[in-house]
């Protein structure tokens, strides 16, 4: 009798909770309460979708009434906590639908229609049908048929960061287990689709009938298929037996067992090599190794190569990251390169590194102080072996900077470098270990701490101090680690300190002097004697007498002065139109008016220069005992040179064609700059004047640039070239000789679909460029963009019989063209010379799948193609195709690839290629 009243009471409880809610929410309108009072009260349109077996809704005779017919659209309905079979629900159980609720009081059941959503705990549920017992804590969900019996809304599951998708499921609340059939779900970089799934306690998944595949298509153009399956969250996916299939084919290719990583961010593991074949150096496996995540800051990887013909790298690789403070990479590599056979001809063995880092530090890490590294240096030979792009190969150079420089109290400025530049053709390596440099900012030493008043003329006298310090070596690099290498370096010290002052004369001229002194700091110099016994060969010829040359270590210091001034100037002139595409024309001339002092260094006062006899040539020779230091010091001979100059540079305004308002402008320059230079030294006893030197400069269509410069001489020559000190006008009556003279032709075009779009009615744009597969130099992206213009993958929808000029691409010409001539006086003619060279590269998308990009280039001097290479790319969705072919030269060669996008499975690929070093390329 208890246990019935308890009974009673609950169901009391439960009706006035349920109408409360439905009243209170009654604004919110998310789906219809229905009475219960009988079974044939569940609307038509539901029946069909509910389960087979519908238990009875009618109430025992002793229940209380049921509650009243309420349609008026209700908000969230909450649940509260309801006793099963003697348990109770760890969580509220929040749940609603878009089209209808159906309470089973008796079952205490609920049955949710339409967009059905449900929470409980970490737990997310969606779907078209939801179905809750309360008594047994089970859920099961399933989709809906609409109108046309087109089953949607399939159920959503969420829990935690897990979620899958699936045909219908089946949840236990209290044991916190489950089961679906056909399930989708994205897990890390891949998909898993299951017949049947049961879902642990402890979140681990079982698999019956599945597949992974990293294509997010429904039905995946390729799976790996298996019979059984175990997914630990976050940690990996075991299979059973495994076996591939392509377009529902299966392939042989077949696994015990599947193992798949479902880490997320890095994790630690095998790298797989690639394989092939090369006729120089046998079969191979390439970049195979091992990769480390050692945190998340900093991670590790070591890759060999090993050919079967003796041939074999080693390569360490690093990246390292902390955010707001710096970034970067390292990469070592060693190879021993064996080509051919021993003995035979065309053998070549070489011991080849190279070195790699780059490092950047974050600006917000410290504001006044950075340090930076960009370091590329090896064996000559290692951009041959085992380039690591294109422009590796192009390039004769490598170049490293190491760098640190401060700034503190908004004055002072440190910088130290550690320098590497190395020629690949020549083998020089040249160091710079350090190069240091400080300054102070400008400074006005006389101006007033206060501003009142009119600045007097000594106020605007400013000076600088800069220091620099550098420790240089020259050599080979096949000797760059010898001993005695390191100590032939070149080092010295030097400390600038200009004074400037400038002011305005006459209101329109500009008056600026200057005095420039120059100190350097050395550990050594230089003594040259003559040796009568030194023994000196010339032609094979033993003879005796030489100079001889010493280095004398000790500190020196040499000091040098100069004095310069200059008077400038600028005029203007404009001439306007009032009609006509032509506004105005401008011309700007820039005079200046120059001197400058130097005294003659290589008097003995100063000690910079010294003599000594040359039996030989029975003459005195003069040489400067710090000629072996890394600056330049002090020049013998007094110089007073007075000194002019003309600039000219002329613009034009006219009528912007593409302002409909009639209105706007755009400048056009004409001459970029015109100038004649020349000079007159009073401190020479003859030939005073200087030559006269001509340059020009401008563009065209802004794409030609066109240079020009000549020399002129006021003086006659001898024979042999040399100038005399009589003037042309007293010997030929001419004011000026041309010595020599340079053009220079620079032309440089981009033609692309954002430069020429589409005219025609009836197009519709839909995208702009695609992926990027031509590399650093296919020039993409060049040109101004129109507006309407948009990046994307597709291209456009033009009307048939249209010309569709927006498919995206782009092309780049490049032409160079230099002539110079200089005066043979001994042949009495100009000795001319030509260098001319063209390139031109190009991309283009043929459809939103094709891709297709080259590049390559003309030779005139040696009248060959230069480096030429096609890349052609076809993205099949989840799978991509890549083929470069370079059809001649010396890396002519080709790599064909066709590979799974997703880097989960990058060793899934096919891979045919010839390599450069076989010189055996067939056209394929």
């Amino acid at each position: 009798m208890g246990t019935n009243l308890g009974f009673k009471f609950f169901v009391l409880l439960l009706l006035f909770t349920l109408f409360g809610l439905a009243v209170a929410s009654a604004s919110a309108g998310s789906f219809r309460v229905y009475p219960k009072a009988d079974a044939d009260t569940i609307p038509q349109r539901f029946q069909s979708i509910l389960p087979t077996e519908i238990p009875d809704s009618l109430l025992p005779a002793d229940t209380l009434p049921t509650m009243l017919t309420d349609t008026n659209d209700v908000g969230l309905a909450e649940q509260p906590r309801l006793r099963g079979s003697g348990t109770i629900l760890d969580a509220r159980v929040d749940y609603s639908a878009i089209d209808s609720i159906f309470f089973n009081v008796r079952e205490r059941k609920v049955y949710l229609y339409g967009t059905a959503d449900l929470k409980y705990g970490d737990i997310h549920l969606e779907a078209g049908y939801v179905e809750i017992d309360f008594r047994e804590n089970l859920l099961y969900a399933t989709g809906i048929a609409d109108s046309a019996g087109v089953v949607q809304q399939y159920p959503i599951f969420t829990e935690g960061s897990q979620s899958f998708q699936s045909k219908e499921m089946w949840y236990n609340f209290e044991t916190k287990r489950g089961r679906t059939r056909q399930v989708f779900t994205e897990e890390a970089d891949g998909y898993l689709h299951g017949e049947l799934v049961k879902i642990q306690p402890d979140k681990i998944i079982h698999v019956q009938d599945g597949k992974y595949t990293t294509c997010d298509d429904p039905d995946p153009h390729f799976h790996i298929g298996f019979r059984k399956a175990k997914m630990i969250p976050d940690d990996k996916i075991i299979t059973s037996l495994a076996f591939l299939v392509i377009e529902g084919v299966p392939t042989p290719l077949v696994v015990p067992f599947g193992f798949f990583p479902n880490k997320k961010g890095q994790a630690s593991g095998i790298l797989m090599p690639s394989y092939g074949e090369t006729s120089n150096r046998g079969f191979y496996l390439e970049n195979g190794g091992f990769y480390w995540g050692i945190n998340d800051y900093v991670d590790l990887s070591l890759r060999g190569d090993i050919y079967t013909r003796g041939s074999w790298a080693a390569k360490l690789g690093s990246s390292y990251r902390v955010r707001y403070r710096y970034s970067g990479s390292i990469n070592l590599s060693y190879a021993i390169n064996i080509l051919g056979e021993e003995n035979l001809p065309g053998y070549e063995r070489s011991r080849d590194f190279r070195v790699v880092w780059s490092h950047n530090q974050d600006p917000k890490a410290r504001p006044n102080s950075v340090f930076q590294a960009s370091v590329n240096a090896g064996s000559s030979q290692a951009s041959r072996f085992n380039p690591v792009s294109d422009q590796d190969y192009l390039s004769n150079t490598f170049s490293s900077n190491v760098s640190y420089r401060a700034t503190w109290a908004s004055r002072y400025n440190f910088s130290a470098n550690f320098r590497h530049s190395q020629n690949t053709l020549n083998r020089t390596v040249d160091l710079s270990l350090p190069e240091i440099a400080f300054s102070v900012n400008r400074l006005h030493p006389f101006r007033r701490k206060s501003g009142s008043g009119e600045a007097r003329w000594y106020e605007n006298i400013t000076m600088n101090y800069t220091m620099n310090a550098r420790n240089d070596l020259r050599t080979v690099d096949s000797l760059l680690f010898e001993r005695e290498t390191w100590s032939r370096f070149r080092n010295g010290m030097r400390h600038s300190i200009p004074i400037s002052h400038s002011m305005r004369v006459l209101r329109h001229f500009n008056l600026s002097n200057s005095f420039n002194y120059n100190m350097n700091w050395y550990l050594s110099s230089v003594e040259k004697y003559w040796d009568p016994q030194a023994i000196f060969i010339q032609q094979g010829d033993t003879l005796f007498g030489n100079m001889v040359k010493d280095t004398i270590p000790g500190f020196k210091a040499i000091h040098d002065f100069s004095y310069s001034a200059s008077l400038n100037t600028r005029f203007y002139g404009m001439v306007q139109f009032r009609r006509g595409p032509l506004r105005a024309l401008r011309h700007v001339v820039s005079p200046n008016v120059g001197f400058s002092y130097r005294p003659d260094f290589a008097n003995p006062f100063w000690g910079y220069y010294q003599t000594y006899f040359d039996e030989r040539r029975q003459e005195e020779v003069r040489y400067a005992i710090f000629e072996d230091g890394i600056y330049s010091g002090p020049q013998p001979n007094r110089s007073g040179n007075i000194n002019f100059s003309v600039t000219n540079n002329l613009e034009m305004k006219v009528r912007n064609r593409r302002d409909t308002t009639a209105r706007g402008e755009r400048k056009i320059a004409l001459i970029d700059n015109l100038s004649i230079n020349g000079g007159y030294d009073i401190a020479r006893d003859s030939l005073n004047f200087n030559d006269i030197r001509i340059s020009a400069r401008t563009r065209l269509f802004n794409n030609f640039d066109i240079t020009y410069s000549s020399g002129w001489t006021v003086y006659d020559t001898d024979s042999t070239g040399r100038y005399i000190n009589r003037f042309l006008w007293d010997t030929q009556k001419k004011l000026m000789k041309l010595n020599n003279t340079n053009w220079s032709l620079g032309f440089n075009y981009s033609l692309s679909s954002k430069t020429r779009p589409s005219t025609g009615a009836g197009s519709q744009l839909r995208g702009g460029m695609g992926q990027d597969i031509g590399g650093p130099d296919n020039g993409l992206g060049n040109g101004e963009p129109d507006e309407g213009l948009a990046p994307g993958p597709d291209v456009l929808q033009v009307t048939p019989g249209m010309v569709d000029y927006s498919v995206p691409w782009s092309m780049q010409f490049g032409y160079t063209f230099n002539y110079g001539s200089r005066y043979n006086y001994a042949q009495d003619r100009f000795d001319k010379t030509y260098v001319q060279s063209l390139n031109f590269s190009g991309d283009m998308q043929l459809t939103p799948k094709w891709r297709l990009g080259f590049r390559s280039g003309y030779d005139f001097d040696r009248k060959e193609i230069t480096y030429t290479s096609v890349d052609i790319y076809r993205d099949l969705h989840c799978w991509e195709m890549t083929l470069n072919w370079i059809p001649f030269g010396f890396r002519k060669s080709y790599n064909l690839t066709i590979r799974v996008k997703s880097s989960m499975l990058q060793d899934l690929k096919i891979n045919r290629r010839t390599h450069h070093l076989d010189r055996a390329f067939q056209t394929f």
